[in-house]
């Protein structure tokens, strides 16, 4: 099982916001993840949490494509967390190897094509909308059912653009448009999502769900989580530690 590391530039994510929001602050992170023994480093320059506002293009790209450029230097496997697909095209070029995308290609038409164009891995996201009012959309007649039937059409739409289905990566969404019970029906079903033949990526790293006062409180029960999700069958995990997770993993 793969671990995915957090790396945010950005001054308002929701457990790190901040404290890698400059292009050194960032670097320095990203090549302790890679002494730590990260598998992927996944670089943000737009928050996703609950309620936040979107950045521009041009400051996204800003944010990224600088941190992208110097890790690469240091043969770093980069994904790209990103709902635009000029930033994925331009990540990809500056030396990212994957494309990361929390709305499954639903916020930017132009992404499917362009991940298929680029020939890269791309994983699609459980999405049913942006931060402003993700919540509001947490309304499920069986959660499990209803996201794999809506991940299926994502995949579909992603076959469709032409990317290859050994290319393909699939994400349930752990916190996005979904309350915690929602949460923890995806976990304790997840045997259901792998069963769909593409690798799954988990993303539930200190978030709320878990527990806790706040985002940091919450590193020990992501810990758990990634310990229980080992035996599962799924590709990876997405946490903002990495470490402690390689640790668990006996890697």
């Amino acid at each position: 099982m793969i671990v995915m590391g957090i790396l945010n530039v950005t001054p308002d994510s929701f457990a790190d916001g901040g404290r890698h929001n400059n292009l050194d602050a960032a670097v320095k992170r990203g090549l302790e993840m890679l002494s730590e023994g990260v598998d992927i480093v996944d670089i943000g320059g737009e928050s996703t949490k609950p309620e936040v506002e979107r950045v521009s293009e041009v400051e996204e790209l800003a944010r990224v494509i600088p941190v992208i450029t110097e890790l690469a230097k240091h043969g770093a496997r980069m994904s790209i967390d990103t709902m635009r697909a000029s930033t994925a095209r331009a990540a990809i070029a500056a030396g990212a190897a994957i494309i990361n995308d929390v709305s499954g290609g639903l916020a930017d038409p132009e992404m499917l094509p362009t991940a298929g164009a680029l020939g890269v891995p791309y994983i699609a996201m459980h999405w049913r909308g942006h931060s402003k009012d993700m919540n509001s959309r947490a309304v499920y007649d069986d959660v499990v059912k209803d996201v794999i039937s809506e991940l299926q059409e994502r995949i579909s739409a992603a076959l469709d653009a032409g990317i290859s289905k050994d290319h393909l990566i699939i994400d349930p969404g752990i916190g996005f448009a979904k309350d915690a019970h929602h949460n923890w029906e995806i976990i304790d079903s997840i045997e259901d999502f792998v069963a769909m033949g593409y690798p799954v990526l988990i993303g539930a790293s200190r978030k709320r769900f878990l527990g806790g006062d706040n985002p940091d409180s919450r590193e020990a029960a992501t810990i758990e989580l990634t310990k229980r999700l080992s035996t599962s069958g799924i590709w990876g995990v997405r946490v903002h530690s990495v470490k402690p997770h390689k640790e668990v993993l006996g890697a």
